[in-house]
Protein backbone atom coordinates (compact mmCIF):
# COMPACT_ATOMS: atom_id res chain seq x y z
CA UNK A 1 0.00 0.00 0.00
CA UNK A 2 0.67 3.79 -0.50
CA UNK A 3 3.43 4.55 2.55
CA UNK A 4 2.22 7.88 2.06
CA UNK A 5 -0.98 7.12 2.99
CA UNK A 6 -1.50 8.02 6.87
CA UNK A 7 -3.81 6.49 9.39
CA UNK A 8 -6.84 8.88 9.37
CA UNK A 9 -8.94 7.98 12.89
CA UNK A 10 -8.11 8.66 16.23
CA UNK A 11 -5.51 7.74 18.11
CA UNK A 12 -3.08 8.23 15.04
CA UNK A 13 -4.32 11.52 14.53
CA UNK A 14 -5.06 13.49 17.74
CA UNK A 15 -9.02 15.26 15.95
CA UNK A 16 -10.69 14.28 13.47
CA UNK A 17 -9.81 14.18 9.92
CA UNK A 18 -9.68 17.57 7.63
CA UNK A 19 -11.29 17.60 4.59
CA UNK A 20 -7.44 18.66 3.10
CA UNK A 21 -5.93 14.93 5.06
CA UNK A 22 -9.13 13.16 3.57
CA UNK A 23 -8.78 14.18 -0.22
CA UNK A 24 -4.68 13.78 0.17
CA UNK A 25 -4.88 10.51 1.33
CA UNK A 26 -7.38 9.85 -1.69
CA UNK A 27 -5.19 10.96 -4.41
CA UNK A 28 -2.41 9.01 -2.84
CA UNK A 29 -4.88 5.73 -3.55
CA UNK A 30 -5.84 6.81 -6.96
CA UNK A 31 -2.44 7.49 -8.18
CA UNK A 32 -1.20 4.33 -6.48
CA UNK A 33 -3.87 2.10 -8.14
CA UNK A 34 -4.00 3.63 -11.60
CA UNK A 35 -0.10 4.43 -12.10
CA UNK A 36 -0.40 7.67 -13.04
CA UNK A 37 1.17 10.35 -10.73
CA UNK A 38 -0.87 13.22 -13.18
CA UNK A 39 -3.27 12.09 -15.42
CA UNK A 40 -2.71 12.95 -19.31
CA UNK A 41 -5.64 15.41 -20.54
CA UNK A 42 -7.91 12.58 -21.59
CA UNK A 43 -7.80 11.22 -18.38
CA UNK A 44 -8.32 13.69 -16.06
CA UNK A 45 -12.15 13.82 -15.50
CA UNK A 46 -11.89 10.33 -15.05
CA UNK A 47 -8.92 10.38 -12.60
CA UNK A 48 -10.75 12.98 -10.85
CA UNK A 49 -13.84 11.61 -10.63
CA UNK A 50 -12.09 8.39 -8.72
CA UNK A 51 -10.33 11.33 -6.21
CA UNK A 52 -13.90 12.04 -5.39
CA UNK A 53 -15.41 8.97 -5.10
CA UNK A 54 -12.62 7.19 -2.68
CA UNK A 55 -12.77 10.57 -0.55
CA UNK A 56 -16.31 10.27 -0.10
CA UNK A 57 -15.97 7.21 1.05
CA UNK A 58 -13.19 7.78 3.40
CA UNK A 59 -14.96 10.56 4.74
CA UNK A 60 -18.06 8.32 4.93
CA UNK A 61 -16.05 5.49 6.91
CA UNK A 62 -14.08 8.04 9.45
CA UNK A 63 -17.56 9.19 10.27
CA UNK A 64 -18.80 5.70 10.92
CA UNK A 65 -15.87 4.31 13.02
CA UNK A 66 -16.55 3.63 16.27
CA UNK A 67 -12.85 3.95 18.01
CA UNK A 68 -12.75 2.68 21.72
CA UNK A 69 -11.26 4.95 24.29
CA UNK A 70 -12.14 7.57 21.35
CA UNK A 71 -15.33 9.81 22.02
CA UNK A 72 -16.58 11.63 18.87
CA UNK A 73 -18.04 14.91 21.38
CA UNK A 74 -17.61 15.41 25.11
CA UNK A 75 -19.79 13.83 26.69
CA UNK A 76 -21.11 15.42 29.73
CA UNK A 77 -20.30 13.77 32.88
CA UNK A 78 -22.62 10.97 34.46
CA UNK A 79 -23.49 12.28 38.03
CA UNK A 80 -22.50 10.58 40.92
CA UNK A 81 -25.53 8.18 42.63
CA UNK A 82 -25.71 10.36 46.16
Amino acid sequence: MCRSIKTLRPPAIPDDATEDEIRAAALQYVRKVSGFRAPAAHNREVFDRAVDAVAAATAELLAGLEVRGHSREAAPAAPHGD
